[in-house]
């Protein structure tokens, strides 16, 4: 159920601790490699506010829990953390088990800032207790829906599989695309082969299949069979969702993986705190690290403020959000209430579409800002 807190930061602490529980998915079927990076800023972030003088003088420790993209097993974890006393949560990748986690966080009355999850609908009915940062679907996928027209893309086909997440973000494609003249075909990959993908998208003249699925399985054979079909030589491959953003990506589909847009949310250029945090985490992971290593860094270094200037009880940090400035890896945080989007939202962050260059797969391209 759970893995241990982060042992340079428990070590650390002399006395009691200032505890945040940190939901992340580190095992199968959670996307254990994006957990990771998670969690390298987290404990990055918990570190430094530990180096400072802790919390009103009080060690911060993470109390870690792996969500393995259950989200049973994500409601389970806040009832634990919760009762082990923990002043908020912190975290979460995917957005199905965040929303289970922020529901039962707002019915405990337990503050949690969502690091990475960004479906629209993250709780059901406006909550004071549940705020985020990642920029909402909507928002994103609206960005990703103009890059293709810009490239001239209107028949859009989507493989995808049964998932809310999924099903939200064909339904916010086909709304932008359709009033300017795009179409979206859906394909249901619990019915299709990849090579029965690829009839598909020749038969109806798609010119981008976009991969609405989960990695590495259907992802990376959906890619292959694609790359492989002389049909769809033309055809442009994307992933809104970030799929390639990780090393297993190219580990797994070497040049094939390249030349696929994706959604990644950084700045053109990071400024002083992003470029030092950026280097402290490539450290740490032994590798470049992803744009959600820089949102777990956030996510404490808001909490961190939040609870030095307000406090540990967790109504005082609820009522917070609104007042909230500080300054992120990505550009100064600040919470506001968005029009459809239930919990306080930072609006927004950066927004990128990359994608890996052909010609060197290990260096990303920015090819749409929004």
């Amino acid at each position: 159920m759970s893995t241990p807190s982060s042992p340079p930061v428990s070590e650390r602490a002399g006395g009691s601790s200032v505890r945040i529980g940190a939901l992340v998915p580190l095992t199968r079927p959670g996307w254990a490699e994006a957990g990771r990076h998670l969690l390298a800023g987290l404990e990055l972030a918990a570190r430094e506010v530990n180096d400072a003088g802790g919390i009103l003088g009080r060690p911060l420790e993470l109390v870690v829990r792996d969500t393995a993209a259950d989200p049973q097993r994500a409601v389970a974890a806040v009832d634990e953390l919760a009762g082990l006393g923990v002043a908020a949560l912190a975290g979460e990748y995917h957005s199905v088990v965040a929303r289970a986690a922020a529901a039962r966080a707002d019915a405990l009355g337990l503050p949690f800032l969502c690091s990475s999850a960004v479906l629209d609908g993250l709780t059901e009915q406006p909550t004071e207790w549940v705020a985020r940062l990642a920029p909402a679907q909507s928002h994103g996928w609206r960005i990703y829906a103009d890059f293709l027209l810009g490239a001239g893309d209107r028949r859009i086909a989507v493989a995808t599989e049964p998932s809310v997440y999924w099903a939200a973000g064909t339904r916010i494609l086909r709304d932008h695309l359709a009033p300017r003249g795009g179409t979206v075909l859906e394909l249901d990959m619990r019915a299709l082969a990849p090579t029965d993908v690829c009839d598909e998208l020749a038969g109806h003249r798609a010119t981008a299949l976009l991969l609405l699925v989960g990695h590495p399985e259907p992802a990376v054979p959906i890619v292959r069979a694609v790359r492989s079909d002389r049909r769809l030589a033309e055809t442009m491959i994307g992933a809104p969702a970030g799929q390639p953003e990780f090393t297993e990506w190219a580990t797994l589909l070497g040049d094939e993986g390249a030349s696929i847009p994706f959604l990644r949310y950084l700045p053109e250029r990071l400024g002083p705190l992003g470029a030092r945090v950026g280097t402290a985490l490539r450290e740490r992971l032994a590798e470049a690290p992803s744009f959600v290593a820089f949102e777990g860094y956030d996510t404490i270094a808001v909490l961190a403020a939040v609870l030095r200037s307000h406090g540990l009880d967790r109504a005082r940090t609820a009522e917070s959000w609104p007042r909230v400035e500080v300054e992120g890896t990505r550009g100064p945080i600040r919470f506001s209430r968005t029009p459809g989007i239930n919990v306080w939202q930072w609006a927004w962050t950066p927004v990128q579409v990359v994608d890996r260059d052909p010609a060197a797969p290990d260096r990303f391209r920015i090819l749409h800002t929004g």
